[in-house]
């Protein structure tokens, strides 16, 4: 479990790399910021600070910002009631963030998931974003991504979103 004061640790510092990044919240966006720790009490490696804009049966646009070496765990957005499952794009606006996907997987990859957890991992195909550089994963594709060296922040506009619905490799993580 995360305590509350490293909960607000990490919002503070999600804050300052948003400003950094440009990007203007309102009061209510501020507060309604979801701090994940994807129930594993690991938030300085496995975790993720989110800013939900809209999330409707339609689309779904989000702020996501990420430590330096956070990572987001591997994961997949499958179908969902009939519907396929969310596809997402991702656009880097501050920092780098390492993706993976699957594929050829990377020669040497710049980023390294948690040690205690890199069974969980299986997907190694890299891809490198910076500010402005932007990738569309396919809905109920396996992906994992890492912040870079300052963290980053990354803009995500989907379909609609079902976290609670996201299948991880590692069954010790609840995400809701």
């Amino acid at each position: 479990m995360v305590s509350a004061e490293e909960r607000e640790r990490a919002r503070r510092r999600a804050l300052d790399y948003l400003r950094e990044a440009g990007i203007v919240l309102r009061p209510d966006e501020v507060d309604n910021m979801e701090v994940a720790d994807f129930g594993l009490g690991e938030l300085q490696t496995s975790g993720l600070q989110i800013v939900v804009y809209v999330n409707n049966d339609r689309y779904c646009a989000k702020e996501l910002v990420l430590l330096p070496g956070q990572t987001c765990p591997q994961h997949r957005h499958p179908a969902v009631g009939g519907r396929p499952g969310k596809q997402e794009t991702f656009r880097c606006r501050w920092g780098v963030v390492y993706l993976y996907v699957a594929g050829e997987p990377t020669p040497d990859p710049k980023a390294a998931p948690p040690a205690h957890r890199a069974e969980h991992y299986t997907v190694w195909r890299e891809i490198v974003m910076r500010p402005g550089d932007q990738y569309t994963l396919p809905p109920d594709t396996w992906h994992w991504f890492q912040g870079g060296p300052q963290g980053a922040v990354v803009s995500e506009f989907s379909s609609t979103s079902t976290d609670d619905a996201d299948e991880f490799v590692d069954p010790r993580i609840r995400r809701v």
